[in-house]
C-alpha cells in the first residue's frame, strides 16, 4: 500500500496572518514552511500596538493555542481612548473595566515574536524575497526568490501584504493612493522625557481630526506613536522640495498646517525623538476578488488591502485560521481553497465595500470607527 506524499505547502511573509496560519497548520501535523524577505526576524522595526478582537483576532489565536499567552504579554489598558476636538475638548473618553478583554493592545513586535516561538524550528526561511510565481494552475507551482534559488509547492499560500508578489498569479489588481497619508513621529521614554505629553495621551490612544488629523497611541516600553493624517498629494513631502528625513523642514510644515490646533496637540509635532515616516494609505480595488485557482490563494492584506481603520490585522488572523482550518479538515488541497475562498471572499468584500473611500473618515468631524479600534497603521 502506497501513501500519498504530505502535500508541499509554502506560505509567503512572515507576518501575523503569514506565522498564525503556519502554526495552526501544525497544529494539526501538516507540514509548511514560511519564506520571508527580511535577513532575520530582528531585521527591521515591526511597527506599533494592534488592538485584537474578540471577534475575529482571538479567535485565531484561540485555534493557535496561544490566546492565554496572548492575554499574559497584552496590555488591557490600552484599550482607553480619547477624543478631543483641535482645541483641546475632550469629547469622549473610554476607560476599559478591570476585566475587559474585547480589543486588548500589543506591539506587533511582541505579537511577532510569541508566534515564531510557537512554530517548529526551521520554519521560517529568512532572507527569501520573492520574485514571482510560476507554474500551471494545477500545480505543483515554482516560486523564484530574487538570490536565484528556487522551490516548488502544491500550494503558495500569499500572506505578503499590501504589495504581495505572490497576488499577481491570479489578480492583476494593484494597490491605489487613497488621497491620504499618515505621517508617523515616535516618541520614547514618555513618562520620563515626555511626561506632559504622556498624561495627555493616558494609557491608550488620543484622537482629533477636522480638515486633518491626529491619533497618538501608548506602545509597550513606554513609547508613544503618532500618526500624523492628511488629504494631500502623495508626494507632498517631495513637492516641497524637501525628504521625509528632512525632519525641521517637514516639521515647519506642519506647524504651519496645524497652526490653529492647542498647544498640546502642536507639541505632538515639535517634540517626536527622531525623523518622521512617511506612509501614504493605500488600498485594492473593491471589490477584489479572483478566479478561483488550486494552487494560490490570499489571505490578510495581499487579498484585501484596506484603509487602516482597526480592521487588517484581525481580518489576516482570521482569514489565515480558517484556512489552515480548511487545509486541516479536506483531502485535497482544491476543496480546501475552495471552502476557504467561499467565506472569505465575500466577507471581505463586505468589508472593503463598507470602507471604501473609508480613508476620508481618518478625516472628519464625527468620530471615525478608528479612533475606537485603532488604527493599522505600523
Amino acid at each position: 500500500m502506497t501513501t500519498a506524499p504530505a502535500p508541499r505547502i509554502a506560505v509567503v511573509g512572515a507576518g501575523p496572518g503569514g506565522l498564525t496560519c503556519a502554526r495552526i497548520l501544525q497544529r494539526h501535523g501538516i507540514a509548511v514552511t514560511v519564506y520571508d524577505r527580511d535577513g532575520g526576524p530582528a531585521d527591521r522595526n515591526q511597527g506599533g500596538t494592534l488592538d485584537l478582537h474578540d471577534e475575529d483576532g482571538q479567535i485565531a489565536l484561540r485555534e493557535a493555542g496561544l490566546l492565554d499567552d496572548f492575554f499574559r504579554l497584552s496590555r488591557p489598558e490600552g484599550q482607553e481612548m480619547r477624543q478631543l476636538d483641535p482645541a483641546g475638548t475632550l469629547h469622549f473618553h473610554h476607560v476599559p473595566a478591570e476585566d475587559e478583554r474585547v480589543k486588548p493592545e500589543i506591539d506587533r513586535g511582541v505579537l511577532r515574536e510569541l508566534l515564531l516561538n510557537s512554530l517548529e524550528p526551521g520554519t521560517v526561511r529568512w532572507g527569501h524575497a520573492l520574485r514571482s510565481v510560476e507554474g500551471p494552475a494545477g500545480g505543483p507551482r515554482r516560486l523564484l526568490f530574487a538570490d536565484g534559488t528556487t522551490v516548488e509547492a502544491d500550494l503558495v499560500i500569499g500572506a505578503d501584504g499590501a504589495w504581495s508578489k505572490v497576488r499577481r498569479a491570479v489578480s492583476d489588481a494593484a494597490p491605489r493612493y487613497t488621497g491620504v497619508t499618515f505621517l508617523e513621529a515616535w516618541f520614547d521614554d514618555v513618562d520620563t522625557a515626555h511626561p506632559e505629553i504622556a498624561e495627555f495621551v493616558g494609557q491608550g490612544s488620543a484622537a482629533a481630526d477636522g480638515d486633518r488629523g491626529l491619533f497618538a497611541q501608548r506602545n509597550g516600553g513606554d513609547h508613544i506613536r503618532v500618526y500624523v493624517i492628511q488629504r494631500l498629494p502623495e508626494d507632498w513631502i517631495a513637492a516641497a522640495g524637501l525628504t521625509a528625513g528632512d525632519t525641521e523642514g517637514v516639521r515647519a510644515l506642519l506647524l504651519g498646517h496645524f497652526r490653529d490646533w492647542a498647544p498640546a496637540w502642536r507639541r505632538l509635532l515639535t517634540d517626536n525623538d527622531g525623523p518622521y515616516v512617511d506612509r501614504p494609505i493605500h488600498a485594492l480595488p473593491v471589490p477584489h476578488t479572483w478566479e478561483h485557482d488550486p494552487s494560490v490563494t490570499l489571505l490578510g492584506d495581499a487579498a484585501h488591502l484596506m484603509p487602516p481603520l482597526g480592521v487588517g490585522v484581525n481580518l489576516a488572523m482570521l482569514d489565515a485560521c480558517e484556512l489552515a482550518l480548511a487545509v486541516a479538515r479536506h483531502d485535497s488541497l482544491d476543496d480546501a481553497v475552495r471552502d476557504y475562498e467561499k467565506t472569505m471572499l465575500p466577507r471581505s468584500t463586505r468589508m472593503q465595500e463598507l470602507l471604501d473611500n473609508g480613508a476620508a473618515e481618518l478625516i472628519s468631524a464625527e468620530l471615525p470607527d478608528f479612533a475606537q479600534e485603532g488604527p493599522a497603521a505600523g
